[in-house]
Protein backbone atom coordinates (compact mmCIF):
# COMPACT_ATOMS: atom_id res chain seq x y z
CA UNK A 1 0.00 0.00 0.00
CA UNK A 2 2.76 2.39 0.95
CA UNK A 3 4.73 1.51 -2.19
CA UNK A 4 1.68 2.21 -4.33
CA UNK A 5 1.21 5.59 -2.63
CA UNK A 6 4.88 6.43 -3.14
CA UNK A 7 4.68 5.61 -6.86
CA UNK A 8 1.46 7.66 -7.15
CA UNK A 9 3.03 10.72 -5.49
CA UNK A 10 6.26 10.34 -7.45
CA UNK A 11 4.32 10.20 -10.71
CA UNK A 12 2.64 13.52 -9.97
CA UNK A 13 5.82 15.20 -8.76
CA UNK A 14 8.12 14.00 -11.54
CA UNK A 15 7.02 16.49 -14.22
CA UNK A 16 6.98 19.62 -11.98
CA UNK A 17 10.35 18.76 -10.45
CA UNK A 18 11.82 18.09 -13.89
CA UNK A 19 10.55 21.43 -15.20
CA UNK A 20 11.92 23.20 -12.10
CA UNK A 21 15.33 21.61 -12.56
CA UNK A 22 15.49 22.36 -16.30
CA UNK A 23 14.14 25.91 -16.24
CA UNK A 24 15.32 27.15 -12.81
CA UNK A 25 18.24 25.21 -11.34
CA UNK A 26 20.11 24.60 -14.60
CA UNK A 27 20.02 28.31 -15.64
CA UNK A 28 21.24 29.27 -12.16
CA UNK A 29 24.10 26.81 -12.51
CA UNK A 30 24.95 28.13 -15.97
CA UNK A 31 24.92 31.71 -14.69
CA UNK A 32 27.33 30.79 -11.89
CA UNK A 33 29.64 29.00 -14.32
CA UNK A 34 29.62 31.90 -16.79
CA UNK A 35 30.37 34.33 -13.96
CA UNK A 36 33.70 32.52 -13.51
CA UNK A 37 34.66 33.08 -17.15
CA UNK A 38 35.12 35.95 -19.61
CA UNK A 39 32.35 34.83 -21.98
CA UNK A 40 30.69 37.35 -24.27
CA UNK A 41 27.37 35.51 -24.22
CA UNK A 42 27.45 35.13 -28.01
CA UNK A 43 30.48 32.96 -28.62
CA UNK A 44 31.11 29.49 -27.11
CA UNK A 45 34.78 30.39 -26.69
CA UNK A 46 35.70 31.66 -23.24
CA UNK A 47 38.45 31.49 -20.65
CA UNK A 48 38.20 30.62 -16.96
CA UNK A 49 39.04 33.67 -14.82
CA UNK A 50 37.95 32.48 -11.37
CA UNK A 51 36.45 35.06 -9.03
CA UNK A 52 37.81 38.06 -10.90
CA UNK A 53 34.33 39.30 -11.82
CA UNK A 54 33.18 39.03 -8.22
CA UNK A 55 36.18 40.97 -6.94
CA UNK A 56 35.44 43.69 -9.46
CA UNK A 57 31.99 44.18 -7.92
CA UNK A 58 33.62 45.65 -4.81
CA UNK A 59 35.24 48.41 -6.90
CA UNK A 60 32.21 49.19 -9.07
CA UNK A 61 30.96 52.53 -7.69
CA UNK A 62 27.62 52.36 -9.50
CA UNK A 63 26.92 48.82 -8.29
CA UNK A 64 27.79 49.75 -4.70
CA UNK A 65 25.51 52.76 -4.97
CA UNK A 66 22.79 50.50 -6.39
CA UNK A 67 23.15 48.24 -3.35
CA UNK A 68 22.69 51.33 -1.17
CA UNK A 69 19.48 52.16 -3.03
CA UNK A 70 18.23 48.60 -2.50
CA UNK A 71 19.00 48.96 1.21
CA UNK A 72 16.89 52.13 1.35
CA UNK A 73 14.07 50.36 -0.51
CA UNK A 74 14.41 47.33 1.76
CA UNK A 75 14.05 49.61 4.78
CA UNK A 76 11.17 51.85 3.69
CA UNK A 77 9.10 49.73 1.31
CA UNK A 78 8.23 46.75 3.58
CA UNK A 79 7.79 48.88 6.72
CA UNK A 80 5.35 51.40 5.27
CA UNK A 81 3.50 48.80 3.19
CA UNK A 82 2.90 46.55 6.19
CA UNK A 83 1.98 49.43 8.53
CA UNK A 84 -0.51 50.97 6.08
CA UNK A 85 -2.01 47.58 5.21
CA UNK A 86 -2.38 46.65 8.89
CA UNK A 87 -3.99 49.99 9.71
CA UNK A 88 -6.57 49.81 6.93
CA UNK A 89 -7.25 46.10 7.51
CA UNK A 90 -7.91 46.77 11.19
CA UNK A 91 -10.16 49.73 10.42
CA UNK A 92 -12.14 47.81 7.81
CA UNK A 93 -12.65 44.71 9.95
CA UNK A 94 -12.77 45.98 13.52
CA UNK A 95 -13.07 49.73 13.13
CA UNK A 96 -16.87 49.83 13.06
CA UNK A 97 -19.13 50.62 15.97
CA UNK A 98 -19.98 48.00 18.52
CA UNK A 99 -23.59 46.93 19.00
CA UNK A 100 -25.57 43.99 20.27
CA UNK A 101 -24.04 41.81 17.58
CA UNK A 102 -20.55 42.71 18.76
CA UNK A 103 -17.77 44.63 17.08
CA UNK A 104 -18.17 45.03 13.35
CA UNK A 105 -16.14 46.36 10.48
CA UNK A 106 -16.99 49.61 8.77
CA UNK A 107 -19.99 49.67 6.48
CA UNK A 108 -19.08 48.87 2.87
CA UNK A 109 -15.75 47.28 3.80
CA UNK A 110 -15.89 44.94 0.79
CA UNK A 111 -16.06 47.95 -1.53
CA UNK A 112 -13.04 49.52 0.14
CA UNK A 113 -11.12 46.26 -0.19
CA UNK A 114 -11.87 46.18 -3.90
CA UNK A 115 -10.69 49.79 -4.32
CA UNK A 116 -7.46 49.12 -2.45
CA UNK A 117 -6.84 45.85 -4.30
CA UNK A 118 -7.47 47.37 -7.74
CA UNK A 119 -3.80 48.37 -8.38
CA UNK A 120 -2.92 44.67 -8.20
CA UNK A 121 -4.83 43.94 -11.41
CA UNK A 122 -2.97 46.63 -13.36
CA UNK A 123 0.12 45.70 -15.34
CA UNK A 124 3.36 47.48 -14.53
CA UNK A 125 3.20 49.23 -17.93
CA UNK A 126 -0.15 50.82 -17.05
CA UNK A 127 1.12 51.78 -13.60
CA UNK A 128 4.15 53.44 -15.20
CA UNK A 129 1.96 55.45 -17.60
CA UNK A 130 -0.32 56.61 -14.78
CA UNK A 131 2.44 57.66 -12.43
CA UNK A 132 4.54 59.30 -15.13
CA UNK A 133 1.56 61.58 -15.63
CA UNK A 134 1.30 62.16 -11.89
CA UNK A 135 5.01 62.98 -11.52
CA UNK A 136 5.30 64.93 -14.78
CA UNK A 137 7.82 67.71 -14.30
CA UNK A 138 5.68 70.61 -15.52
CA UNK A 139 2.34 72.20 -14.70
CA UNK A 140 0.63 69.46 -16.71
CA UNK A 141 1.59 66.88 -14.08
CA UNK A 142 -1.08 66.14 -11.48
CA UNK A 143 1.10 66.77 -8.43
CA UNK A 144 2.61 69.94 -9.84
CA UNK A 145 -0.84 71.21 -10.85
CA UNK A 146 -2.17 70.69 -7.31
CA UNK A 147 0.87 72.30 -5.68
CA UNK A 148 0.70 75.26 -8.07
CA UNK A 149 -2.99 75.82 -7.33
CA UNK A 150 -2.25 75.71 -3.60
CA UNK A 151 0.51 78.27 -4.08
CA UNK A 152 3.22 75.93 -2.78
CA UNK A 153 5.14 75.77 -6.06
CA UNK A 154 6.03 78.53 -8.51
CA UNK A 155 4.31 78.04 -11.87
CA UNK A 156 7.58 78.92 -13.61
CA UNK A 157 9.59 76.41 -11.57
CA UNK A 158 7.61 73.17 -11.23
CA UNK A 159 9.14 70.23 -9.40
CA UNK A 160 10.90 67.51 -11.40
CA UNK A 161 10.02 64.58 -9.17
CA UNK A 162 11.58 61.79 -11.24
CA UNK A 163 14.43 64.08 -12.30
CA UNK A 164 15.49 65.09 -8.79
CA UNK A 165 18.86 63.67 -7.78
CA UNK A 166 19.16 65.43 -4.40
CA UNK A 167 19.15 63.01 -1.48
CA UNK A 168 16.61 63.41 1.32
CA UNK A 169 19.06 61.97 3.87
CA UNK A 170 22.32 63.29 2.43
CA UNK A 171 25.06 60.99 1.21
CA UNK A 172 26.57 58.57 3.71
CA UNK A 173 29.80 56.86 2.66
CA UNK A 174 31.22 53.70 4.20
CA UNK A 175 34.46 53.17 2.32
CA UNK A 176 33.43 52.52 -1.27
CA UNK A 177 29.82 51.96 -0.24
CA UNK A 178 27.45 54.90 -0.78
CA UNK A 179 24.07 55.15 0.94
CA UNK A 180 21.69 57.85 -0.26
CA UNK A 181 17.99 58.30 -0.94
CA UNK A 182 17.41 60.60 -3.94
CA UNK A 183 13.99 62.18 -4.37
CA UNK A 184 13.46 60.20 -7.57
CA UNK A 185 14.03 56.94 -5.67
CA UNK A 186 11.56 57.97 -2.95
CA UNK A 187 9.00 58.62 -5.69
CA UNK A 188 9.43 55.03 -6.93
CA UNK A 189 9.03 53.68 -3.39
CA UNK A 190 5.74 55.59 -3.06
CA UNK A 191 4.49 53.98 -6.28
CA UNK A 192 5.52 50.53 -5.03
CA UNK A 193 3.71 51.07 -1.72
CA UNK A 194 0.59 52.26 -3.56
CA UNK A 195 0.60 49.14 -5.70
CA UNK A 196 1.28 46.67 -2.87
CA UNK A 197 -0.89 47.83 0.04
CA UNK A 198 -4.07 46.36 -1.42
CA UNK A 199 -2.76 42.80 -1.62
CA UNK A 200 -1.51 42.76 1.98
CA UNK A 201 -4.65 44.52 3.18
CA UNK A 202 -6.66 41.58 1.83
CA UNK A 203 -4.16 39.13 3.36
CA UNK A 204 -4.35 40.72 6.80
CA UNK A 205 -8.13 41.12 6.53
CA UNK A 206 -8.53 37.39 5.93
CA UNK A 207 -6.30 36.69 8.94
CA UNK A 208 -8.27 39.09 11.15
CA UNK A 209 -11.57 37.54 10.14
CA UNK A 210 -10.29 34.17 11.36
CA UNK A 211 -9.77 35.60 14.87
CA UNK A 212 -12.80 34.85 17.09
CA UNK A 213 -14.87 37.97 17.76
CA UNK A 214 -15.17 36.91 21.40
CA UNK A 215 -11.53 37.91 21.92
CA UNK A 216 -12.16 41.48 20.79
CA UNK A 217 -15.37 41.70 22.79
CA UNK A 218 -13.56 40.45 25.91
CA UNK A 219 -10.84 43.06 25.41
CA UNK A 220 -13.49 45.76 25.02
CA UNK A 221 -15.28 44.66 28.21
CA UNK A 222 -11.97 44.82 30.06
CA UNK A 223 -11.72 48.48 29.08
CA UNK A 224 -9.25 48.24 26.19
CA UNK A 225 -9.64 50.90 23.51
CA UNK A 226 -9.09 50.30 19.79
CA UNK A 227 -5.38 51.17 19.91
CA UNK A 228 -4.74 48.82 22.83
CA UNK A 229 -6.80 46.10 21.15
CA UNK A 230 -4.69 46.40 18.02
CA UNK A 231 -1.30 46.17 19.77
CA UNK A 232 -2.27 43.72 22.53
CA UNK A 233 -4.62 41.39 20.65
CA UNK A 234 -4.61 41.78 16.87
CA UNK A 235 -0.93 42.27 16.13
CA UNK A 236 0.36 39.30 18.21
CA UNK A 237 -2.14 37.00 16.50
CA UNK A 238 -1.03 38.24 13.06
CA UNK A 239 2.69 37.88 13.68
CA UNK A 240 3.08 34.89 11.36
CA UNK A 241 1.28 36.68 8.52
CA UNK A 242 3.36 39.82 9.04
CA UNK A 243 6.54 37.74 8.90
CA UNK A 244 5.48 36.15 5.61
CA UNK A 245 4.62 39.57 4.19
CA UNK A 246 8.01 40.87 5.29
CA UNK A 247 9.84 38.11 3.44
CA UNK A 248 7.89 38.64 0.21
CA UNK A 249 8.27 42.42 0.37
CA UNK A 250 11.97 42.06 1.10
CA UNK A 251 12.44 39.94 -2.00
CA UNK A 252 10.45 42.47 -4.04
CA UNK A 253 12.60 45.29 -2.64
CA UNK A 254 15.72 43.58 -3.97
CA UNK A 255 14.25 43.56 -7.47
CA UNK A 256 12.43 46.83 -8.27
CA UNK A 257 13.59 46.51 -11.87
CA UNK A 258 10.20 47.01 -13.54
CA UNK A 259 9.49 50.34 -11.84
CA UNK A 260 12.97 51.67 -12.59
CA UNK A 261 12.67 50.83 -16.28
CA UNK A 262 9.07 51.97 -16.56
CA UNK A 263 9.29 55.31 -14.76
CA UNK A 264 12.80 56.71 -14.79
CA UNK A 265 14.49 58.59 -17.64
CA UNK A 266 16.79 55.93 -19.07
CA UNK A 267 17.53 52.84 -17.02
CA UNK A 268 18.39 53.96 -13.49
CA UNK A 269 18.52 57.66 -14.33
CA UNK A 270 18.98 60.47 -13.88
CA UNK A 271 22.69 60.12 -13.12
CA UNK A 272 22.13 56.68 -11.51
CA UNK A 273 19.82 58.26 -8.90
CA UNK A 274 17.38 55.35 -9.15
CA UNK A 275 19.84 52.61 -10.06
CA UNK A 276 19.23 49.27 -8.35
CA UNK A 277 21.17 46.04 -8.58
CA UNK A 278 18.90 44.43 -11.18
CA UNK A 279 18.84 47.48 -13.46
CA UNK A 280 22.62 47.85 -13.37
CA UNK A 281 22.94 44.14 -14.12
CA UNK A 282 20.86 44.57 -17.27
CA UNK A 283 22.87 47.63 -18.31
CA UNK A 284 26.09 45.63 -18.01
CA UNK A 285 24.77 42.57 -19.83
CA UNK A 286 25.41 43.85 -23.35
CA UNK A 287 27.82 46.77 -23.03
CA UNK A 288 29.50 47.41 -26.39
CA UNK A 289 32.61 48.85 -24.70
CA UNK A 290 33.39 45.69 -22.73
CA UNK A 291 34.28 42.26 -24.07
CA UNK A 292 33.28 40.23 -20.97
CA UNK A 293 30.21 42.29 -20.04
CA UNK A 294 27.93 39.25 -20.06
CA UNK A 295 30.13 37.34 -17.62
CA UNK A 296 30.30 40.38 -15.33
CA UNK A 297 26.49 40.67 -15.41
CA UNK A 298 26.24 36.97 -14.50
CA UNK A 299 28.37 37.67 -11.42
CA UNK A 300 25.92 40.43 -10.46
CA UNK A 301 22.98 38.07 -10.93
CA UNK A 302 24.54 35.42 -8.72
CA UNK A 303 25.32 38.02 -6.04
CA UNK A 304 21.70 39.23 -6.11
CA UNK A 305 20.46 35.64 -5.73
CA UNK A 306 22.78 35.07 -2.76
CA UNK A 307 21.70 38.30 -1.06
CA UNK A 308 18.03 37.39 -1.58
CA UNK A 309 18.48 33.90 -0.13
CA UNK A 310 20.39 35.27 2.87
CA UNK A 311 17.69 37.87 3.51
CA UNK A 312 14.92 35.25 3.42
CA UNK A 313 16.92 32.86 5.64
CA UNK A 314 17.64 35.56 8.24
CA UNK A 315 14.00 36.65 8.36
CA UNK A 316 12.72 33.09 8.71
CA UNK A 317 15.32 32.37 11.39
CA UNK A 318 14.24 35.44 13.36
CA UNK A 319 10.60 34.39 13.06
CA UNK A 320 11.29 30.85 14.27
CA UNK A 321 13.41 32.15 17.15
CA UNK A 322 10.52 34.36 18.32
CA UNK A 323 8.08 31.46 18.11
CA UNK A 324 10.38 29.27 20.24
CA UNK A 325 10.78 32.03 22.83
CA UNK A 326 7.01 32.50 23.03
CA UNK A 327 6.47 28.75 23.33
Amino acid sequence: MRQGRARFITGFLFAPVLLYVVYVLVPYGQAFYFSLTDTTGFSPEHNFVGFTNYLELFSDEVYLRAIGHNVVILTLFPIFTILIALFFAFMLNIGGRGDKAGIRGVRGSSVYKFVFFFPQVLSIAIVAVIWRRVYQGNEGGMLNAILIELGLVDREKPLAFLGETDSVIGKLTFGEFLLDAPVALICLIIVAIWGSVGFYLVLFSAAMQSIPKDIFEAATLDGANRVQTFFRVTLPLLREHVSIAWVYLGIAALDFYALVVGLTPGVGGPNHATEVMSSWMLTNSFRPDRFDAFAYACAMGVSIAIITLLLAAVQLRITRSREKLEF
